[in-house]
């Protein structure tokens, strides 16, 4: 078995402990992410029109990303709670695929970085749009979640795109 030194959120007993990061540099972070939620033509043209009972697909989603973004560290356990100080979200509908493109951007001034607000912001606007639509079509797939792009930070910038 590896040295429990070598696992940085394990403590030397081997319980779980959330990363010290008071004594890294304060730098200016950025993370992108997207998510793709497949739909059929049905269910993409209520989403283009308005039609869904629910309300407007898109601008429910977008919310629901931001605040997403905002609760991670109560979602994600080893997460940091971080004062973001930006919280982008696009939501797009793509007619060649049939699918909402979501991407997201957060940014923070911290110790740590953003990626993981980004992937939520990202999958929690695409669980929003399957929550909104699921009454309409039952095969709704959500696929590409992924990180994009990150800067700052010690161990570098990161482009996945």
């Amino acid at each position: 078995m590896e040295d429990l030194k070598d696992f940085t959120h394990f403590d030397d007993e081997g319980r779980a402990r959330m990363l010290y990061v008071g004594e890294k540099t304060e730098t200016h972070r950025m993370a992108r992410a997207m998510a793709r939620v497949l739909v059929n033509e049905e269910t993409f043209r209520l989403i283009k029109t308005g039609g869904m009972k629910k309300g407007d697909v898109l601008t429910v989603a977008q919310i629901a990303g931001i605040m997403g973004a905002k609760r991670t560290p109560d979602l994600i356990p080893m997460c940091h709670p971080l004062f973001l100080t930006g919280i982008t979200l696009s939501l797009k509908l793509n007619e060649e695929l049939c699918s909402v493109d979501i991407i997201s951007e957060i940014k923070c001034d911290g110790k740590t970085g953003v990626e993981m607000e980004a992937l939520t912001a990202s999958s929690v606007a695409a669980l929003t749009v399957y929550d909104m639509c699921k009454a309409v079509q039952k095969d709704i797939c959500i696929t590409e979640i992924r990180l994009l792009e990150k800067t700052g930070g010690t161990h570098g910038d990161v482009c996945n795109v």
